[in-house]
C-alpha cells in the first residue's frame, strides 16, 4: 500500500511538471509584441515639455500562462536614470522630460515572475528580449556638433590625390550567376593601400551605351562572405561593395583567417584607439578609398548614363554612402538609412548617450559622418532613423540630418531599433525641399 501510494504520489508530481512545463510552453513569443507610443509627435517636444510613453504588451490573442511584468528604464542625453517595474495585464504610462535638445531612451522588457525576459528574435533573425525600445526628441533641429578638425578638407585633398596616383584597372569577370535579363560580374579594381575594391556588379543584359542610372550599394559591419545580389534590377546599374577588399567566391575558413588578419592589438577591426590615433592608419581610411574607387568604376562603365549615380547603404553602408557623397561631387542622390558613427565625439563632449562605436579619438574626426553630411550638397533621404537604436544613436542621427546641405528627408521610426522595426511602427517624416 505503501510504495503504490508513493508511485501514486510521484506521478501527480511528474504529472504536475508535465503540465507546468506546456503551459508555460503555450506562450508563443514570437506571437508577443511590446508597444509604446508618445502622446505626440515624438520629435516636436520642447524643453521642460513633459512627454507621456504608453507602453502595452500584447499577446497576440494568447492567455499568459503566468502573471508578467514589464522592467522598463529611462535613460537620455541629460545623464538622468530612472527605473521600476509594473504589471503587464494594462498599460502604464511613464512621464519624464528633458531640459535641453537631445533625446530621451525608454526601454521596456517582458519578464515572468522570476524576472526572465521573454525571448524572441530581431528582423535579421537574431536574439533578443521582448521589448519596446523607443524615445523622443527635443529640438533636435538644434542639436550643436562638435566641430570638424580645422584641415578637414586639405586632409581629403590629399587623400584623393593619393587616390589618383593609382590608375583605375579593373578585372571583371562574369559570375555564373546571371541570369537571362542581368549579367553579374565579379569585379576587382586596384586601390590604394593594402587591399583593392572588390564587390559584384550587376547589368542588365542588353543596355545599350549611355542608357542607365548606376548605384553604388555598400555594407554594413561584418567580415562574412559577400552574398550574391538577390534583387536583380532591370532599370539600372549597382555595384555591391564589401567593405575590406577581400576576395569573393572563396570559403569560410578564408574569411575567419581574414577577420583575424584585420585585428588590431586584439580589436575588432575599425575599433583599435592606438590604429585611431593616425587618420591615416585607420582601417576607414582604406574603406574610404576604396568608396572613391568604386564611384569612379561605375562611371567609367559604357553603360552609365553619364548623370544619376547614387551612393547607398545601411549602418556601416550608411557611413560609406554619405563618404561617397561628400567627397565625391558627382554623386546626385545619397541614400541611407541607420546611419553608423555620426557623433563620434558627441558623448565625451557634450555628454549625450553612447551609442556601439570606436572609442573616439580626434583623427576619427575626419571620417565622423556628420562631419561628411555638411559636405553633401546633393539630395538626401535617411529612410530609416530609429528611436531606439542606440548602434546608432538618434542624436547623431538628427545631427546628420540637419548637417546636410540639400534637399533632405529623414524617417523617424518609433521602437525602432538597430536590427528590429515593430509590427505596424509608427513614422515621424521631416523633410526640407
Amino acid at each position: 500500500m505503501k510504495k503504490k501510494f508513493v508511485w501514486t504520489l510521484l506521478s501527480l508530481v511528474c504529472c504536475c511538471w508535465y503540465c507546468c512545463c506546456v503551459a508555460a510552453a503555450a506562450l508563443d513569443p514570437g506571437k508577443v509584441t511590446v508597444f509604446g507610443e508618445t502622446d505626440k509627435n515624438p520629435v516636436s517636444y520642447q524643453p521642460g515639455e513633459l512627454m507621456r510613453f504608453t507602453i502595452r504588451a500584447d499577446f497576440g490573442g494568447q492567455t499568459p500562462d503566468q502573471p508578467y511584468f514589464l522592467e522598463w528604464r529611462r535613460t537620455g542625453d541629460d545623464g538622468r536614470r530612472a527605473e521600476g517595474k509594473v504589471s503587464a495585464a494594462e498599460p502604464f504610462t511613464l512621464e519624464t522630460s528633458l531640459d535641453r535638445p537631445g533625446f530621451v531612451h525608454v526601454y521596456a522588457r517582458l519578464v515572468d515572475e522570476a524576472g526572465n525576459p521573454l525571448p524572441t528574435r530581431n528582423s535579421w533573425g537574431q536574439p533578443m528580449d521582448c521589448a519596446f525600445e523607443g524615445g523622443a526628441g527635443v529640438q533636435p533641429e538644434k542639436l550643436q556638433p562638435v566641430p570638424p578638425p580645422a584641415d578637414f578638407d586639405e586632409f581629403w585633398a590629399k587623400q584623393k590625390a593619393r587616390l589618383a596616383e593609382v590608375p583605375l584597372r579593373a578585372d571583371v569577370k562574369r559570375h555564373p550567376a546571371s541570369t537571362a535579363e542581368v549579367t553579374i560580374y565579379s569585379v576587382r579594381v586596384d586601390c590604394p593601400g593594402t587591399r583593392p575594391v572588390t564587390g559584384y556588379l550587376t547589368i542588365p543584359v542588353g543596355a545599350a551605351p549611355k542608357s542607365l542610372p548606376a548605384r553604388g550599394v555598400y555594407a554594413g559591419y561584418g567580415v562574412g562572405k559577400q552574398a550574391l545580389p538577390w534583387d536583380l534590377r532591370r532599370d539600372r546599374i549597382e555595384f555591391h561593395v564589401n567593405a575590406h577588399g577581400y576576395d569573393l567566391d572563396r570559403d569560410e575558413a578564408y574569411y575567419r583567417d581574414f577577420e583575424n588578419s584585420i585585428r588590431s592589438n586584439g580589436q575588432i577591426y575599425a575599433f583599435d584607439p592606438e590604429q585611431n590615433s593616425d587618420p591615416e592608419k585607420t582601417y576607414f581610411n582604406g574603406m574610404a578609398l576604396r568608396v572613391l574607387r568604386s564611384l569612379e568604376f561605375l562611371r567609367s562603365l559604357p553603360e552609365w548614363n553619364g548623370r544619376d549615380l547614387t551612393a547607398a547603404g545601411g549602418s556601416q553602408g550608411g557611413l560609406q554612402a554619405v563618404w561617397g557623397a561628400s567627397l565625391d561631387p558627382t554623386v546626385t542622390f545619397c541614400y541611407i538609412d541607420i546611419p553608423w558613427c555620426c557623433d563620434l565625439a558627441g558623448a565625451e563632449t557634450f555628454q549625450r548617450e553612447r551609442g556601439w562605436m570606436p572609442e573616439y579619438r580626434p583623427a576619427l574626426g575626419y571620417y565622423d559622418t556628420v562631419n561628411h553630411g555638411a559636405r553633401v550638397q546633393c539630395p538626401a533621404e535617411i529612410a530609416r532613423a530609429g528611436l531606439g537604436d542606440y548602434t546608432c544613436p538618434p542624436s547623431g542621427v538628427a545631427l546628420l540630418y540637419n548637417a546636410l546641405k540639400g534637399p533632405k528627408k529623414i524617417v523617424w521610426v518609433q521602437g525602432s531599433t538597430h536590427g528590429y522595426v515593430p509590427p505596424e511602427a509608427k513614422r515621424f517624416v521631416v523633410e526640407e525641399k
